[in-house]
């Protein structure tokens, strides 16, 4: 069986598993990190939302033979720095965004891709940035998703 190392929240892992299973599998269930949820496997709910080289992807529909050595991946458990939250966890927690709390380690990961995003291109993130984010929240918290993600690009 093949041998897949990449980095996975600042910490270099290696597993021993087949190129076509997908890297989702891989963190969640031979890594053990289980922030990013299974929602749909095909890319669309973008529960599984994580950072790629510090861009957002699903890792449901990427197999862990794409991913290479010098990968970094970043999960919502990466995320914070220690026991300090990032501000776009902290703005989520102000702004009572959560309800079933399912979808929000991938909507987190989005909106600080989205954010970091706007800033490369020199963009205001404003609500036609936010419609951008496709992720899925079963409990239609949208709103205090955009407040969230507003005040959290102030913080970051």
């Amino acid at each position: 069986m093949p041998t897949h190392t990449f980095m996975l929240n600042g910490e270099r892992v290696s597993v021993d598993t087949e190129d076509d299973v997908r890297l989702l599998w891989v963190i969640r269930d031979l890594l053990g990190v289980t922030g990013p949820k299974y929602g749909c496997g095909i890319n669309v709910c973008k529960a599984c939302t994580s950072h790629i080289n510090g861009k957002a992807f699903n890792p449901c529909s990427v197999p862990v033979g794409d991913i290479s050595d010098d990968d970094e991946i970043t999960t919502i458990e990466g995320l914070a720095d220690g026991d300090d939250l990032h501000p776009m966890q902290e703005a989520w927690l102000d702004n009572d965004v959560p309800q079933c709390g399912f979808c929000q380690p991938g909507q987190i990961m989005a909106a600080v891709a989205k954010v970091r995003q706007c800033r490369d291109e020199g963009r205001d993130v404003d609500d036609e940035a936010v419609e951008e984010i496709r992720n899925i929240c079963r409990c239609g918290t949208y709103n205090r998703i955009r407040e969230a993600i507003k005040a959290g690009a102030e913080d970051m």
